[in-house]
């Protein structure tokens, strides 16, 4: 029996920090060898890249590392014309992958980047990042990461005001990573919709990474959507499997209801072979026993989620989980022009 192909669309994949590392490793085209055809045979139509700020760039290089890679993803793009285009616009969405190719989005996970210049954000926004974090596990300037959590850190002064320049701008937040009390006074100032782009239920999994039901009602009461992270320490502490992750797609449907809830599966296997031990050390994990589910470590292994995800919940449910609601919810809170024609 042929495994069904279910359009996939994730909003959360390192992919261009392990194409930034084989590239200063000398490899041509890092994207074309170790990641498009996985996308392809995974049925991926959308795919967020996020910018991950390194330990060893933290401080004035976080900018400048920054730089280089949103550089990097568009030389992807341009190599790769056929294949891939990256996203500014909502009209862009629907054009891109009618043609066949994969819509690539630029994020930021982390404020690192950006400091305490807010004038940096509309910048980022004219180098085309559509969506941003102001914390990973680490504290920034702007706010707590969940790594902070003896702090009971809400938003600094500084942190309100840049979620109000990224509404300003149509710039998503992410609270992914955010500390608890981050999120809850981030929903309090936000004017726009937020997201999760790759966090689990706290409810069938322990972990501070991972989301209260409160704080999964926040996100979809804003207007904004959850999406699932497929690492295996966020999806169960002891039997990480492609239905203990479809189980968290289903509690948080039934939290919020189908359409607020996606996939943002975070796939970090392939990453640390790509990168220096340094990431393995920040994670505190050791990359020889990853927490992975067996069957769902790639982009390429998306059909082994296809099947049971629609023989659980349905064809037109698993179409919007899989894709749908993410498309939805960025055809909605895009900008309807590019920036540059704005």
């Amino acid at each position: 029996m042929v495994t069904p192909l279910l359009p996939i669309a994730d909003s959360h994949n390192d992919l261009l920090l392990g194409c930034m590392h084989r590239r200063e490793r000398g490899v041509a085209d890092p994207f074309g060898e170790d990641w498009l055809a996985g996308l392809r045979a995974g049925g991926v139509v959308f795919q967020v890249l996020p910018i991950f700020t390194e330990e060893q760039f933290i401080g004035e290089a976080a900018l400048r590392r920054t730089l280089e890679i949103i550089s990097l993803a568009r030389e992807i793009a341009d190599r790769h014309i056929d294949d891939v285009a990256i996203v500014e616009c909502a009209a862009d969405i629907d054009q891109i992958i009618a043609s066949g190719r994969i819509a690539l989005l630029i994020a930021l996970e982390g404020a690192e980047p950006i400091g305490s210049s807010l004038s940096i954000i509309e910048t980022f926004w004219n180098l085309g990042v559509r969506m941003a974090s102001l914390t990973w596990n680490r504290r920034t300037m702007m706010a707590d990461g969940i790594g902070e959590t003896d702090t009971g850190g809400r938003l600094s002064s500084l942190g309100v005001e840049a979620v109000q320049e990224m509404n300003r701008l149509g710039m998503v937040v992410d609270i992914s990573h955010l500390s608890a009390p981050g999120v809850a006074h981030l929903s309090e100032v936000a004017t726009r919709p937020f997201v999760a782009t790759h966090s689990s239920c706290r409810a069938l999994c322990d972990h501070p990474r991972n989301l209260t039901d409160d704080q999964i009602g926040l996100v979809a009461d804003s207007g904004g959507f959850v999406a699932v992270n497929a690492f295996g320490a966020f999806v169960s502490p002891s039997n990480p499997t492609v239905d203990r992750f479809i189980d968290h797609l289903e509690h948080a449907a039934a939290v919020i209801g189908g359409r607020r809830v996606a996939i943002g599966a975070d796939f970090i296997y392939d990453l640390f072979r790509m990168v220096d031990p340094v990431l393995g050390r920040q994670l505190l994990v050791n990359p020889e026993n990853l927490p992975m589910i067996a069957d769902l470590k790639a982009p390429a292994d998306y059909p082994n989620l296809a099947r049971p995800l629609i023989s659980r919940l349905g064809s037109e449910q698993a179409v919007h989980i899989a894709s749908e609601n993410m498309l939805d919810f960025f055809r909605a809170n895009l900008p309807c022009q590019p920036a540059h024609s704005q």
